[in-house]
């Protein structure tokens, strides 16, 4: 576990320090996937610096008391992307690295979908595309509530926005002030089958939500100091929930794999690993 106090919401943030965790956790993606040959490796890069950006900057948590109830809690809607759910949890002590390796084989804890009854830090299944922020709302009522201070997140993908319950949810947001609730969307662009554009129109993410009256900050969702500037600004909003639209790449990292649709959950070769994992520890000087 690093020498990090993350119970602390005042805790000392180094960027660098995040950006090499970001690397460790993509090398870490990599090995994973290629190791089950299977898995979804390009959503999972490029929501990589959204989730270390949450978990080693601004949650509330604790790895070592995974139910702690004023906890922040972190809800990966697009649960696909799991494999950079799992990488951040074991680098922040969730979970040992070496059982990274064991994704999606028969009798791991790490399926393809996070299961949130077998694995500490996880708090909703995911996966069933849509039920993410629905999921949030609920959890965020229950905060206020209880009188607690817990801000819940809620990371969504594009794609997954085409969902009707994605906008009924979006409604009730704003009918209860959730002002402890903040969306990521990580708008890369790209869904299973192609352009989230042509699948269906998504082109004014910002502008729908909006029309709902959610306070809207759009950013790059790579820049780990820019999501870390967006959360803080998030914070400070009263009265409405707030999204966050962080434009992403998918596949972040890795030149062949950046932006192609074809790596949303193809099988990597042993070659294309070795390529990968050379990237990405280049990157950071290993």
């Amino acid at each position: 576990m690093p020498d990090v106090d993350f119970k602390d919401p005042n805790r000392a943030i180094d960027v660098n320090y995040l950006k090499g965790v970001a690397s460790q956790v993509r090398e870490d993606i990599i090995v994973a996937v290629g190791t089950a040959k299977s898995g979804h490796s390009g959503g999972s890069l490029s929501v990589t610096d959204i989730l270390v950006s949450l978990y080693f900057g601004k949650m509330r948590h604790d790895p070592s008391n995974p139910k702690w109830p004023d906890r922040d809690r972190l809800l990966l809607s697009k649960g696909h992307a799991a494999p950079a759910l799992y990488s951040t949890l074991a680098e922040a002590g969730y979970l040992q690295r070496d059982e990274l390796k064991t994704l999606r084989k028969m009798g791991s804890r790490l399926q393809g979908h996070p299961d949130p009854k077998k694995v500490p830090g996880i708090e909703i299944p995911g996966g069933p595309e849509g039920i993410g922020l629905s999921e949030g709302i609920g959890m965020a009522i229950a905060a206020k509530l209880d009188g607690r201070e817990s801000r819940i997140y809620v990371i969504t993908g594009d794609g997954e926005l085409d969902e009707g319950e994605c906008w009924e949810a979006a409604m009730a947001a704003v009918k209860f002030k959730l002002d402890n609730l903040t969306a990521i969307v990580d708008r890369n662009g790209l869904q299973q089958e192609g352009k989230t554009s042509d699948i269906m129109p998504s082109d004014s993410v910002a502008d729908k939500f909006r029309a709902f009256n959610w306070n809207v900050i759009e950013i790059d969702g790579n820049d780990i100091p820019a999501v870390l500037d967006a959360l803080n600004k998030a914070e400070k909003v009263s009265g409405r929930p707030t999204v966050i639209v962080a434009k992403t790449i998918k596949g972040k990292g890795v030149d062949f794999m950046e932006n192609k649709v074809v790596y949303h959950a193809k099988v990597l070769t042993d070659e294309e690993v070795e390529n990968a994992l050379k990237q990405i520890r280049a990157a950071r000087g290993k």
